[in-house]
């Protein structure tokens, strides 16, 4: 269904460099969506395939490469696909990976300049995929600092590559609103800090030293979504990271998520992720590392 539109919410906590996400499948089963993080997608093997990347529509060819930037619709969808086996690596990254002031740097200028344009989204060209996608393919191979390092010699070489295109007219920005407050970076380290325990109204307007009342309207007005909603978003955030990387019962993960009911966690997932915590944990066949 490509009118509707979902937020994803990833697997990749603030103490994640990035997380590389690699299978071979026969389809492409994932709605359009859209995120927080940087996404770099490797498609190989996939001719006819179709490319959704905000407002631009397009097939691919059996060389994809594509950098989609924070909160920009995309999709790719099986459309006139008839390969059965697709490879596909996903790597996704949070948009503070690299600090401000650092890319600021000449050394980095190309760099912060990719980065910009992939609010747009950004389509590599064919020599560049053939360059480069053999160290994409072998990036979960590294461990540690080493994958750190080979991430960014590889978006390094992607800034100063030739022949990239822009893909969207406009970003198409969706989701939460960009925000500099420190009362709501506050709120946001406690929730991710507390996201197990209990945590109240209450709790985070003495954090910002707010009335309930008056944080409520704050966070409404600065995030676009509500307390409660910004909460149960981190809480499924990090379900989503234990339904990928561990063995925990459906059960176990609700209750170290702070979803003391496992109905009310089952009906609020669905809602956000658009499939049960079981149809998630299924459709990721495949090995995900998390840096």
């Amino acid at each position: 269904m490509k009118n509707d539109i979902f937020r994803e919410i990833t697997p990749l906590t603030q103490h994640d460099c990035f997380m590389i996400f690699s299978r071979t499948k026969d389809k492409f089963d994932f709605p359009l969506h859209y995120h927080e993080e940087l996404e770099l997608n490797l498609i190989l093997n996939a001719p006819g395939a179709q490319r959704i990347v905000g407002d631009h529509i397009d097939a691919i060819t059996d060389l994809e490469l594509v950098l989609v930037g924070p909160n920009l619709n995309h999709g790719w969808f099986t459309h006139e696909c008839k390969s059965k086996a697709i490879t596909e690596v996903t790597i996704q990254f949070h948009k503070d990976l690299i600090d401000e002031k650092l890319l600021r740097k000449n050394q980095l200028r190309f760099m912060r300049s990719m980065f910009e344009s992939a609010a747009n989204g950004i389509l590599f060209s064919p020599e560049t995929i053939k360059q480069l996608s053999p160290r994409l393919l072998t990036l979960n191979q590294k461990n540690g600092f080493d994958s750190v390092l080979e991430l960014m010699s590889i978006l390094h070489d992607l800034s100063i590559s030739r022949n990239m295109r822009t893909l969207s007219d406009s970003s198409f920005q969706k989701g939460l609103v960009n925000h500099n407050s420190r009362r709501i970076e506050k709120a946001f380290e406690y929730m991710n800090n507390n996201y197990d325990k209990e945590v109240n109204l209450g709790d985070i307007a003495r954090l910002t030293n707010m009335t309930e009342v008056s944080f409520s309207r704050f966070i409404k007005k600065c995030t676009g979504v509500s307390f409660i909603d910004s909460l149960n978003e981190i809480r499924l955030g990090h379900a989503c990271r234990m339904l990928v990387n561990t063995r925990y019962s459906i059960a176990e993960i609700s209750y170290k998520c702070g979803f003391h009911n496992i109905s009310n966690f089952n009906r609020i997932f669905k809602k956000k992720k658009g499939c049960t915590p079981k149809g998630f944990r299924e459709s990721l066949s495949g090995t995900r590392t998390f840096i």
